[in-house]
């Protein structure tokens, strides 16, 4: 069996007047610096975590508290703007634009949804209920999407334009 070594003296000075720590590396300021830096990168993280889990459960409970209360308005409301069927937008009136017809069916010039001035011989659709024009591309483009006219937002129903073309 090995012998115990025995006890030696360390090469630091053991004076009593001098606290044990001031015997250690002066490098404490540096130390005391980065550990302040991760301190607050860690309070700044766990900050915009919780107001980013806040924001969310904000979320959810608005959409969990329309769905509860107003289930028949709000999925009523979300299919009534979905769009025109492709058989009802093509059976809206269309008709060729003329500058010098006194019988001018809009009052306005240009297409509210392109911003280009009507030209003589173009192809305009009318809506049937307010009687805004367009040019067909255009609309038919929007009405793909929407079921109301872009200028007045009036909700077109595929009935009364199907009953209006044929009264006209």
């Amino acid at each position: 069996m090995a012998k115990p070594l025995p006890p030696t003296q360390s090469p630091m000075n053991l004076d009593p007047k001098i606290p044990f720590l001031d015997h250690q590396p002066h490098n404490n300021g540096s130390t005391l610096n980065f550990n302040m830096a991760v301190i607050i990168a860690a309070l700044i993280c766990a900050l915009l975590c919780a107001l980013g889990l806040n924001s969310m459960l904000q979320c959810v409970f608005q959409c969990t508290q329309r769905t509860i209360s107003e289930p028949v308005e709000w999925v009523a409301s979300k299919r009534v703007n979905t769009g025109l069927k492709k058989k009802d937008m093509v059976a809206l009136p269309t008709s060729t634009y003329n500058t010098n017809s006194s019988s001018s069916i809009s009052s306005t010039s240009s297409c509210a949804i392109c911003l280009l001035d009507f030209m003589d011989g173009e192809r305009i659709r009318v809506l049937p209920q307010c009687s805004h024009s367009f040019h067909v591309a255009c609309v038919d483009k929007w009405l793909i999407s929407h079921s109301s006219c872009p200028t007045c937002r009036l909700h077109l129903k595929s009935t009364n334009c199907l009953g209006i073309l044929t009264a006209l």
